[in-house]
């Protein structure tokens, strides 16, 4: 059995409101306490999307009633919000700008709009970027140019790790993810899972991808599972929607790694606690742990898990290290299979209590 902090998922999406047959706030952050998350930063997509001072009251609302982990909101940057959304930062997970490959109206297809929230969102404030491909340098230079850090979501090529490596070893303000389906899936994997199970965003990359990031690995501040559940019926769809659920997957993948001496458990660790806390400006959770039979191993099915779309792109897989309990702010949240924090436990981290 080995103990290790709390883990932070700086990247999840809970799909309230609007979507609450996928996920909601309470099955969500169940799963996340089953895979040991004990907080999770939320995503702004949702339907309406959480961009401005309503929307933001109106899914906190939600997650303060049925959260059962730590948590946050992410606002989401538009068109016209620059000002609100800066006015809001306080009370937000930080802002989300979402620059290629998303639905709906949170898309800023205008670098003049990444400049408004570039010089309008508190600098103190996390600012984090889904751009792929040549938007990553283009995102990196105009933040640099209003001289604000910005962190880069689901890091998934070679060339864009190599881009944010190059960035940082010039001193730009710059931290990266990378979600554990762009370390543990590739192209080689899309026959498997089959047409809308593989369907992702960023898509699946080139083995020769997935191996840029582990050869960067040092580049890479934090694993954030993109969370982003949809239903069999959705996935098996005509025009399946992309996205894979992951919060109860992340650990033991990473385990899985450790034990084939890809990586330490210090590494674990520091992407999947330190530095999230870091970057992210959290406040410490006391009394706060996870246990963790790394001897065992498990197969990884659908039935089992706790979120709601009850699949994982992982299904058959086997997995090392069970999560065994979780210890939340000094109460037993997780243990042998059973969330035992009921819903309302989870604490708004944002909000001074």
């Amino acid at each position: 059995m080995i103990r290790l902090p709390g883990l932070t998922d700086p990247h999840v999406h809970m799909r309230e409101p609007g979507a609450a047959h996928k996920e909601d706030w309470d099955s969500g952050t169940s799963a996340a306490l089953a895979g040991g998350f004990t907080r999770v930063l939320a995503m702004p997509n949702t339907n309406p999307p959480v961009s401005d001072a309503a929307t933001l009251e109106l899914a906190l609302d939600l997650a303060r009633s049925k959260a059962r982990c730590d948590y946050a909101q992410f606002l989401g940057a538009g068109a016209e919000n620059a000002a609100e959304a800066a006015a809001l930062s306080g009370r937000a997970a930080g802002l989300k700008m979402y620059l290629d490959q998303t639905y709906g109206p949170l898309r800023l297809d205008e670098m003049s709009s990444w400049m408004d929230h570039f010089a309008a969102y508190p600098s103190s404030s996390p600012i984090c970027i889904h751009a792929e491909g040549r938007s990553i340098a283009a995102a990196i230079f105009l933040a640099s140019l209003h001289h604000r850090a910005v962190h880069i979501c689901h890091v998934a090529r070679a060339e864009e790790i190599r881009v944010i490596r190059t960035a940082k070893e010039k001193g730009y303000a710059v931290t990266c993810e990378v979600a554990p389906h762009h370390l543990f899936l590739s192209t080689q994997d899309i026959a498997r899972l089959g047409p809308g199970w593989c369907e992702v965003r960023p898509r699946l990359a080139s083995p020769r991808d997935v191996q840029a990031l582990w050869d960067n690995l040092e580049f890479i501040d934090c694993f954030a599972t993109d969370h982003a559940p949809h239903t069999r019926d959705e996935k098996a769809n005509a025009n399946p929607p992309p996205g894979f659920p992951g919060l109860e997957t992340a650990l033991p993948l990473l385990l899985n790694a450790a034990a084939e001496g890809k990586l330490t458990l210090e590494d674990i660790i520091l992407r999947c606690h330190t530095n999230p806390e870091r970057i992210f400006n959290l406040p410490p959770q006391p009394d706060t742990w996870i246990e963790v039979d790394d001897n065992l191993t498990w197969e990884v099915r659908g039935d089992i898990l706790h979120t709601r779309c009850a699949w994982s792109p992982f299904d058959g897989m086997q997995v090392r290290g069970r999560i065994e309990k979780v210890v939340l702010r000094g109460q037993v949240a997780f243990e042998k299979g059973h969330i035992l924090a009921q819903p309302g436990y989870g604490i708004n981290i944002r909000e001074k209590i």
